[in-house]
């Protein structure tokens, strides 16, 4: 995240001493990113972060690709994935390339016995059902219904939730996300036309203190296999830290909708980018307001992108019969645009209540097993016009 962030105890001064009251030393971490180009913070830890004991096992979990090449437009009805009680095991990539992947999760239990380190891809976490907080070696976070949790990667965390029902929307980019550089000024602070701010992200501000020594399970994600490994010390010894390297929350519900004349196109709707795919926030707005506008989106052309869709809520005014937690899925190569008669409703129509979040993809996505088990099958004709 572009701004600075301090939390817990810290010196005057990066890599000077900086002593327990005991006289020991604690021990400093650069957790930074894209070698030392990028964001990063300065951690300071009880123990050496380095003490591995044990390595278990190691296992792939690589997604099954069912189609490599996909020209069909899909529909996948995501509540149909069956709630599974780890956290892990839950998440079920449906859609794949070698920038990114869409997971759809529905745990019903915390993370109880194991914590989890993501050192391929920042995850972007949607919650769509259920509440509780996110723990990590930065700090907590409190979730609910229509936060984003930006979690970058190698942040060792758990998550614990408050019910069993829950149902998460996830992007894992194996490029940095971002904040749009086009709401950014060149010092990196959000634009007065930006539809969020900094006031709207909620950064750390409880950080969870363990001097601990014994045995912790870490399960970590590289090159999608997972390598359980017991370490030294509590993996949350953090003491202090500062930076711009962190996790932080931000709720759709915050997103102001910028509105026109005239349809406004997707930029406009934008929330992260990478240098690989974009994520769009559509939020209850009023409609356009030219004497004449057609509300409804324009035919438009995927030459360079496929284009996913996850609903949230309320009535998607361009689409016919979607539900909330299902996925389309518009591939590039092929036009795309309103169903039938949705253009012709959309007029006169002043406001909408839809809500949804849109991951476009600068490489086609590849579809796996799991995905294709959602699929409906029909959804790619259902822009034929009846006789």
């Amino acid at each position: 995240m572009p701004f600075y962030h301090k939390l817990g105890k810290i010196p005057p001064k990066r890599h000077t001493q900086f002593r327990k009251p005991d006289g020991s030393l604690y021990s400093e971490q650069l957790f930074g990113t894209v070698g030392f180009d990028g964001m990063y913070s300065n951690i300071y830890h009880e123990y050496r972060p380095t003490q591995v004991k044990e390595i278990l096992k190691q296992y792939n979990v690589a997604p099954k690709i069912a189609r490599a090449n996909n020209l069909e437009s899909l529909r996948l009805k995501g509540f149909d994935v069956k709630p599974e009680k780890d956290y892990l095991s839950s998440r079920k990539t449906v859609l794949t390339n070698s920038d990114c992947s869409i997971i759809l999760a529905a745990p019903q239990e915390s993370q109880k016995d194991y914590f989890y380190k993501n050192t391929d891809a920042d995850e972007l976490i949607f919650i769509h059902k259920g509440s509780g907080k996110l723990r990590t070696f930065l700090g907590n976070l409190d979730f609910k219904y229509g936060d984003y949790l930006l979690v970058p990667r190698g942040i060792i965390y758990k998550i614990d939730f408050d019910t069993e029902d829950n149902r998460l929307f996830i992007v894992e980019s194996r490029r940095p996300i971002y904040t749009p550089k086009r709401y950014r000024n060149w010092f990196g602070q959000l634009l007065e036309h930006s539809p969020f701010c900094e006031r709207d992200i909620r950064k750390p501000q409880e950080l969870e203190h363990h001097d601990e020594k014994g045995e912790f399970l870490v399960k970590v994600k590289k090159q999608d296999d997972i390598f359980e490994m017991v370490y030294a010390t509590h993996p949350f010894d953090v003491v202090g830290y500062d930076g711009y390297n962190f996790p932080y929350a931000f709720s759709i519900h915050d997103f102001e909708p910028i509105t026109g004349r005239i349809h406004q196109p997707p930029p406009v709707h934008q929330t992260f980018e990478t240098d690989a795919m974009v994520v769009c926030s559509f939020v209850p707005r009023l409609y356009d307001y030219h004497p004449d506008s057609i509300p409804a989106p324009y035919n438009h052309s995927n030459i360079d992108s496929d284009e996913v869709l996850y609903y949230v809520d309320g009535d998607f005014m361009s689409r016919n019969d979607i539900e909330a937690g299902q996925i389309t899925l518009h591939p590039a190569g092929i036009v795309h645009g309103p169903h039938p008669g949705a253009a012709e409703r959309s007029i006169g129509k002043t406001e909408t209540e839809e809500l949804a979040v849109m991951v476009d993809t600068f490489k086609p996505l590849q579809v796996t097993e799991d995905g294709l088990k959602l699929s409906d099958g029909t959804y790619y004709q259902s822009w034929l016009e009846k006789e």
